[in-house]
């Protein structure tokens, strides 16, 4: 298995932090945002981790991080040109994945507990993919599962009037099918490839999972959520706990 970080975007909803930064790249706790989606695929065993970033940033990233020597890993850089979606930047991965299965983490998630029993039971699965959920104040932020009490029967991305509290962060798991189920899907009406309708196309096949992470988590996109992030990584001194 591979691992993807996607760590693009203009991060708007942190400005003026993000006015000459990337927003992977502000500390949380005593590091970088970006460390902890590495420090997860590190305690994935996952070794070859590609960053998808944006072209005003890729200095900065790479500058940071470099070859991935420090970390005892490997890492691999892309340029998303055009901020045209989670499933476009991960489109952009093909190459990198060569047939591999894939564990992707959106670059601006945090959280204290390894995602690597949920990466074991992908690796279990066979097929299809698998996402990560978590109970969430406010569902309306994200794309929302619809569930009963073995499956998610439904992704809406960020609806008006949420069908259940559980959203779907940003971990996911994918088997090679994943390139072509996002060729087929069109762009949305905000002119983006949307991950919900890659994950709504596993429902169809029956072939989506999910499992709901434990310890604390926050995806840092807001002033607020940065801050609990902070606060959530100093507690733990920036450990991710088994």
């Amino acid at each position: 298995m591979k691992g993807i970080i996607l760590a693009g975007g203009k991060g708007t909803r942190l400005s003026p932090l993000t006015t000459v930064t990337n927003k992977h790249l502000l500390p949380v706790g005593k590091e970088p945002m970006i460390y902890n989606p590495i420090r997860q695929l590190i305690s994935c065993g996952i070794k070859e981790i590609l960053i998808v970033t944006s072209t005003v940033h890729m200095g900065d990233m790479v500058n940071l991080l470099g070859s991935g020597y420090n970390f005892g890993v490997d890492f691999t850089y892309k340029v998303q040109e055009e901020a045209k979606g989670i499933a476009h930047a991960l489109l952009l991965s093909e190459n990198f994945a060569g047939g591999d299965s894939i564990c992707v983490i959106l670059g601006d998630n945090i959280a204290t507990k390894s995602i690597s029993s949920y990466v074991r039971e992908f690796e279990n699965q066979k097929e299809g993919a698998k996402a990560l959920l978590r109970k969430v104040s406010d569902p309306e932020r994200y794309g929302v599962a619809a569930l009963d009490e073995h499956k998610i029967i439904e992704i809406q991305e960020k609806p008006s009037k949420p069908k259940s509290n559980y959203a779907v962060i940003g971990y996911y798991m994918y088997d090679e099918q994943v390139f072509n189920i996002i060729r087929a899907q069109d762009y949305s009406a905000r002119g983006e490839l949307e991950i919900t309708d890659v994950n709504n196309a596993y429902i169809k096949k029956g072939q989506l999972t999910y499992g709901i992470l434990k310890g604390e988590w926050t995806d840092a996109g807001t002033l607020e959520s940065f801050w609990y992030a902070n606060e959530i990584m100093r507690e733990v001194d920036n450990r991710i706990g088994d």
